[in-house]
């Protein structure tokens, strides 16, 4: 799966001796015995053999023969129990990107499922891509979308990483800083996702050696020489748990276990400890029969030792998103030491460590695998939503990542319903979490019945209610506080699509106009000349270039002619039609993303306008005397004359600059005036003048040049206003 991590050009050594090789094939057909079928077995060992002679004369870089590897993949996955088809896949996860064996073939020889794992697991080599991170984000959304459809290709990609991250050793340093980063960033927490602990610990350990080597060794150390120093309290604690449950008639398993390097680490980090501050280093784990032993045992625990107020938390009523179960407190131990102690249940242990392969590991839990697999399975449509939102691979990757972060806010809808979201989370979404329409038609939010705005953060508890309305749409502003992959891929995916409708309204309006000085219309347009000047630019249709035009990627007046010279071409004469003045564009100032009013001028109906093109961005509306417009004077293409529509009702903003005397009361007088000419007031800004003066900035909202010069007078009208402009585009009035 991953020849840059684990394949190098045959070595000039000799292999080890074919015995080693089925030694360990061996063992992997021992453990098959104990749950797969003779036949199945026989598939498996076919499959060995056909990857043994596709590898042959192929070595990994630490010297091995490359085939080493797959039989170890293939030892992690049947330690899950996964069926044939997967063991299968597990031995040629490789053969279709390092050796001449095509999918045909291997669906042949082994069915169409075992070449689907493998496709799935296989990278995009053929493709070129224009950076390595494409690259790498593309592969991603390849096995992601492959784990969509059948999740043993992500437990064989699982156990792949883990055993790459083994033998990490022989690579550079560099490769293993970039190898061990990834691993953090993707894998690990998708192990965690899924609910497989144990593979999420070990990569986050090893992750942790080889991308900080030198924190590693020191943090190790420091670990060894404290176990000696408390030895005595954790023997003490285990001792006292043994002796306290069974007289609350508690039947349970206890067990001791030290905390993970990475896990010491992080809390060191996060909180700015040194290591001797990390005092909860040991956990327990108390392992009863039943759900009501559990909460027995806590009271028991309780009674023993004082509780640390805030830490208790319960994974039993509300488990985790990933299927993940418990009673969580922490104790002060002896010599007032922090003891963190973890209750469940077996079935619970068997999900805590093995997550949804327990699908495979252990049947009798019927009812709690079902939930879990309800629960990835939501995971997993989730990413098909992810992908149909997301444009380009890096962005469907980063949007992945923020979902992969466990979730630590909990949240009730009106009926009840739990939902697990990002710490962080604002009501948007838990909108887009309810569904995608709710979190389009959002509009306000009640949280625990009080109206709030859509920015707050949700706390745990929090009850939350949507408000919607059929008209509403997704709002740009959003995207700086939503959290989930899910809210942010949506707003730009809605984004996307309406810049693109308008971009190719606008496009035609510009085109339309560019085309009158050449004596046409687009109408006018022939079929031929269309597709004439769509084959020379390799555009499959007219649409795009409307979006185009729109968006400022491409001259309207350039079009233009090129389209004039092919409906020239096609009527075999020159153009004889009277040319007629282009015309102006009529604006709104409501058309949306792709017409936008200048900030730096605010102009409004009335005033004289022009509009500049801009590449990415479309149509953007300056004053005629707006100093940013007269440093693009050169560039005529780039120009378009435009026009306000008549009869527009819609307010817009404008900045004007008041200078008062300094009187108590001044700027209540003026507010007064300004709401008297049916205006309101956005924002205000006050500077203080030289001597008794002060100046006012305020950002009204307006109908047009007429609503403002009315505001203007009634404004002047105060005794104690000196002065009153309008802001112009370098801030002066």
């Amino acid at each position: 799966m991953e020849p840059d991590i684990a394949t190098a050009p045959p070595q000039p050594f000799r292999p080890p001796p074919s015995s080693v090789l089925s030694l360990d094939f061996e063992q992997l057909k021992t453990k098959l015995s104990g749950y797969l079928k003779p036949e199945d077995v026989g598939r498996v060992e076919a499959a060995y053999h056909f990857s043994a002679d596709a590898h042959e004369g192929q070595f990994r870089i630490s010297g091995d023969p490359y085939i080493s590897h797959p039989v170890a993949v293939a030892s992690i996955v049947a330690d899950w129990h996964l069926d044939a088809q997967a063991l299968i896949a597990a031995l040629l996860h490789d053969v279709m990107e390092d050796t001449h064996i095509s999918k045909a073939e291997i669906a042949e020889r082994f069915g169409k499922t075992s070449a689907e794992l493998v496709d799935g697991l296989s990278k995009l080599d053929k493709i070129e891509f224009r950076s390595q991170e494409e690259a790498q984000a593309e592969n991603f959304r390849k096995m992601l979308l492959a784990m969509a459809s059948d999740l043993r290709v992500i437990l064989i990609k699982l156990a792949d990483r883990l055993h790459n991250m083994r033998t990490l050793d022989s690579m550079r340093p560099a490769k293993r800083r970039r190898i061990a980063n990834e691993t953090l960033e993707i894998y690990a927490p998708i192990a965690n996702r899924l609910g497989l602990n144990n593979i999420y610990r070990e990569l986050q350990e090893l992750s942790f050696e080889h991308k900080y080597p030198m924190r590693f060794r020191v943090l190790s150390k420091a670990i060894r020489a404290a176990r000696g120093n408390r030895r005595e309290v954790v023997g003490k604690v285990l001792a006292s748990i043994e002796e306290r449950l069974p007289q609350w008639g508690i039947s349970a398993e206890v067990q001791g276990r030290e905390k993970h390097l990475y896990s010491i680490y992080r809390k060191m980090l996060e909180k700015h400890l040194s290591f001797s501050q990390v005092l909860d280093i040991y956990g327990f784990r108390v392992i009863v029969h039943d759900v009501p032993a559990c909460y027995l045992a806590l009271g028991a625990l309780h009674s023993m030792y004082k509780p640390v107020p805030g830490k208790f938390k319960d994974y039993l009523a509300i488990p985790r998103a990933n299927g993940y179960q418990s009673l969580h407190t922490t104790l002060i131990g002896p010599f007032g030491t922090p003891v963190e102690v973890q209750i469940r249940t077996r079935e619970m242990h068997h999900i805590a460590e093995s997550g949804v392969a327990s699908h495979w590991l252990y049947k009798e839990d019927e009812k709690t695998l079902t939930e879990l697999q309800q629960k990835t399975h939501s995971w997993l449509q989730s990413l098909l939503e992810l992908q149909s939102a997301s444009g380009e691979a890096t962005e469907f990757l980063e949007h992945v990542k923020i979902d992969l972060f466990p979730g630590e806010v909990y949240v009730f809808s009106p009926k009840g319903k739990i939902f697990n979201l990002p710490r962080g989370s604002t009501p948007v979404d838990f909108a887009y979490a309810v569904h995608t329409d709710v979190g389009n038609r959002c509009v306000a939010c009640r949280i625990n019945g009080d109206l709030m705005p859509l920015r707050s953060e949700l706390r745990n508890g929090d009850q939350v209610e949507i408000i919607t309305a059929a008209h509403a749409n997704p709002n740009p502003a959003w995207l700086s506080y939503v959290r989930t992959g899910k809210a942010r891929a949506q707003i730009r995916h809605f984004m996307k699509n309406a810049q693109q409708e308008e971009s190719v309204a606008l496009g035609e309006r510009l085109l339309n106009q560019a085309l009158r000085p050449h004596g046409l219309t687009l109408g006018q347009i022939s079929n031929f000349a269309w597709e004439r000047f769509l084959r020379d630019r390799g555009v499959r249709h007219k649409k795009d270039i409307f979006a185009d035009i729109g968006l400022g990627k491409r001259l309207p007046v350039i079009v233009a002619r090129r389209l004039s010279q092919a409906q020239d071409q096609e009527s075999g004469r020159p153009n004889v039609i009277k040319p007629k003045p282009a015309g102006a564009i009529q604006i709104r100032g409501s058309e949306g993303i792709a017409v936008q009013l200048a900030r730096c001028c605010q102009p409004i109906p009335g005033d004289p306008i022009i509009g500049t093109i801009r590449k990415g961005q479309g149509l953007e509306v300056h004053l005629h005397d707006c100093p940013v417009v007269a440093k693009l004077r050169g560039d005529r293409g780039r120009w378009v004359d435009v026009e306000w529509e008549p009869g527009e009702e819609r307010l817009f903003d404008v900045t004007i600059r008041v200078l008062t005397k300094n009187a108590r009361g001044v700027l209540a007088r003026v507010a007064s005036a300004i709401a008297e000419e049916d205006c309101n007031i956005q924002s205000v800004h006050m500077d203080s003048e030289q001597g008794a003066y002060t100046a006012l900035n305020l950002t009204l909202q307006v109908h047009d040049r007429m609503h403002l010069a009315k505001v203007m007078r009634g404004v002047r009208r105060v005794p104690e206003v000196v002065r009153i402009g309008r802001v112009k585009a370098d801030g002066r009035a």
